[in-house]
């Protein structure tokens, strides 16, 4: 433990402490400001956390706050995280469940409006925009993006849309428990949500570039240096109007990387053509970032 964090530049540290910081106030206010005075359930383990406790206020104990149950249903998951993930990034990840669960204990609950459906959405869009962004800078805001992110890495889906199967058991838990208009209103917060952790979260959108260059060498030389990617080349082909001979160069990169993959052909073709898709599915072997 000790040569891990020798390993760790204070810079880094302090950025990374400071991206938790960001997530716990988002995903308490998200809580406190609308999804408690809505009775709206959240995503994954905090939306657990939050059935446990109401249950436990329902039979008259009060003790049991959604902050600190959810720092315990998150221990087992840290096992996961430590060993198919990070360690650095299990590291993180508990101190920003700690920081979450303190800050649901500060920030006192408000009732902004009574309105179900705006509680779901708002909170939802704020919470969604937590986790994205935790996400973005290498930190997880614990419970289910432990489990979502090992089956993306094996699997390549999307983390909200592995997220959503694991809700529809929150969902129907509520449904059963409090009331089904209860749980059609969590579903509307969990879905705006996940849509909203997959528009912020780019490193999991992956885009299929093609790039038409009469200087393939200094293409693949500038975008290799920028960023980790396999090229794939087709030579021989011919310009329709100018019948000038050209390169195919054919790449897959993350949403993420698209900016230095820009850097790259402006530094070695401006004048190259290159296309970019979006929706690829990914069958074979595929670098993927280590948290």
């Amino acid at each position: 433990m000790e040569r891990l964090f020798a390993k760790l530049p204070f810079s880094e540290y302090a950025t990374k402490f400071s991206n938790s910081l960001i997530y716990a106030l988002l995903a308490s206010i998200a809580l406190n400001f609308f999804y408690e005075p809505g009775h709206i359930y959240s995503s994954g383990i905090t939306g657990l956390a939050q059935i446990i406790s109401t249950l436990a206020k329902n039979i008259g104990a009060t003790n049991f706050s959604v902050g600190y149950i959810l720092i315990c249903l998150n221990i087992p998951l840290f096992f996961l995280g430590w060993f198919k993930i990070g360690h650095k990034f299990t590291i993180f990840t508990g101190i920003t469940v700690v920081l979450t669960s303190l800050f649901m204990q500060l920030i006192p609950t408000e009732i902004l409006t009574p309105d179900p459906i705006i509680c779901a959405i708002f909170g939802g869009a704020v919470n969604g925009g937590g986790i994205g962004y935790a996400l973005k800078n290498g930190i997880s805001s614990g419970g289910l993006d432990f489990v979502s992110i090992t089956i993306r890495k094996k699997t390549g889906q999307n983390v909200g849309s592995i997220s959503m199967i694991f809700n529809s058991m929150i969902l129907i838990a509520s449904g059963i428990l409090f009331g089904w208009k209860y749980a059609l209103y969590s579903a509307l917060g969990i879905f705006v949500s996940a849509k909203v952790t997959d528009a912020v979260f780019t490193k999991q959108k992956k885009v299929q570039v093609t790039i038409i260059t009469m200087y393939p060498d200094e293409v693949i030389s500038s975008v290799q240096h920028r960023l980790r990617r396999g090229i794939t080349i087709i030579n021989q082909a011919k310009g329709a109007y100018s019948h000038e001979p050209q390169t195919v160069l054919l790449t897959v990169v993350t949403r993420y990387e698209v900016p230095d993959l820009r850097k790259a052909m402006k530094e070695s073709d401006p004048g190259a053509f290159v296309s970019i898709a979006d929706n690829v599915q990914i069958l074979g072997r595929f670098h993927e970032e280590e948290f």
